[in-house]
């Protein structure tokens, strides 16, 4: 649904309630003060309370879709306030969490974001390339990427939700 739609039948809603509301205001103030009644037809009547009701069906149907929009922009706000509070590592750390990577694969990981090659992180962690190797395999795998590149694009894309 487009937003220029929306907002009109947003706008359209509340008009029909105010109108409504505004009859029916009337009639009680109308009955309470011995004021002159606005006469309608009963089938009008009719018409005017089914408008009242579906107006308070369809406002309370906005409302939570609202209310759903604004939890979830909420979310994406407190990630990204996180994220720019120096809570990067952690947010790392819960992805590394998510896909289920060991310790040994969380610090290949780590020194990989840091642009270190695969002879420089085996020599850092005192192991073989094939360990490595073997460990980078094993993390791709566990994140669904076929590279570093792709484990970065996707890291970021997680860390940008």
């Amino acid at each position: 649904m487009g937003s220029g739609l929306s907002t009109g039948l947003g706008l359209g809603l509340v008009l029909l309630q105010c109108l409504c509301g505004g009859y029916f205001t009337w009639e009680i103030l109308a009955s309470i003060f011995d004021l002159p009644s606005l006469p309608l037809r009963w089938q009008t009547r009719e018409v005017v309370e089914l408008g009242a009701c579906a107006g308070l069906i369809l406002g309370a149907f906005t409302s939570l879709r609202l209310s759903l929009s604004a939890q979830a922009a909420k979310a994406r706000a407190d990630h990204a306030h996180r994220l720019t509070a120096g809570e990067f590592t952690d947010a790392v750390e819960e992805f590394f969490a998510r896909i289920e990577l060991t310790e040994a694969e969380r610090d290949v990981t780590w020194l990989m974001l840091k642009g270190m090659s695969t002879s420089e992180i085996a020599a850092l962690r005192e192991t073989k390339q094939g360990t490595v190797k073997a460990q980078s395999t094993a993390i791709y795998r566990k994140a669904g990427v076929s590279g570093k590149s792709q484990l970065f694009s996707q890291l970021v894309e997680e860390l940008l939700m």
